[in-house]
């Protein structure tokens, strides 16, 4: 398996590569935004890790223009920065996931793993529910023969309610599995994307397919 790291920090760079490589991986190395960026879109990798602040161009930036370019390679984007802005920033800009520096070794393998597993997984299955259909390895939404274009953090908010088949979940539990377990921002976050959702599956088409439940949460009206 090989993956590409962008980062400029010198001894931290060296310790991951050595980290990555002592776990069976090849690593490319490249410690320049505009580097990383041309090395990920021309050469073929099963997972990158992206930092942020870089020289030349910024995570950010290498990777959205790699998504807009048609790179589907699983991104982990590391930040130094303290902020749930900054983490759903990176999840908008097409990163699959994000790790705060410092980090430990044990959790950089595992997220990395995690990212190759779902490269190489066998085919999961589709979510559907009437016209409305999810799938969740070619990242691709779809409400009849008409393509509705999601954010990740959008995606992975409605694959959660699909996954959930009609149960209802509490915005604990959604803020938990989207946003992650050490999110302690405002739960009514989770309003909102159901609301950027909502304009996205559902009003354009005449459907109500996601439900407030009234002092639990959500759920998606599988009858809808």
């Amino acid at each position: 398996m090989r993956v590409l790291l962008v980062e400029d920090e010198v001894n931290l760079a060296n310790s991951v590569v050595a980290l990555l490589v002592e776990n069976g991986l090849e690593v490319i190395h490249k410690d320049h935004g505009t580097a990383g960026y041309d090395v990920a879109l021309h050469e073929k990798f099963d997972a990158i890790i992206l930092d942020i602040m870089l020289p030349g161009m910024n995570g950010y930036a290498i990777c959205a223009k790699l998504r807009a370019g048609g790179v589907t390679t699983p991104i982990l984007m590391l930040t130094a920065k303290d902020g749930e802005y900054d983490e759903a920033e990176a999840l908008d800009t097409g990163a699959d996931d994000f790790l705060r520096k410092p980090f430990s070794a044990v959790v950089l393998v595992a997220r990395v793993q995690a990212l190759l597993r779902r490269r190489q997984g066998v085919r999961a299955g589709l979510l559907t529910v009437g016209d409305l259909t999810l799938d969740p390895v070619e990242h691709r939404c779809r409400r009849g023969d008409v393509a509705v274009d999601l954010t990740p953090r959008e995606f992975a908010l409605l694959e959660f309610l699909l996954a959930a088949n009609g149960a209802a979940v509490t915005k604990q539990e959604v803020v938990d599995h989207v946003w992650g377990q050490d999110f302690d921002g405002d739960l009514n976050i989770v309003e909102v994307y159901v609301g950027y959702l909502r304009k996205k599956v559902d009003r354009p088409f005449g459907r109500n397919t996601i439900e407030t439940v009234r002092g639990i949460g959500y759920r998606v009206n599988t009858e809808a």
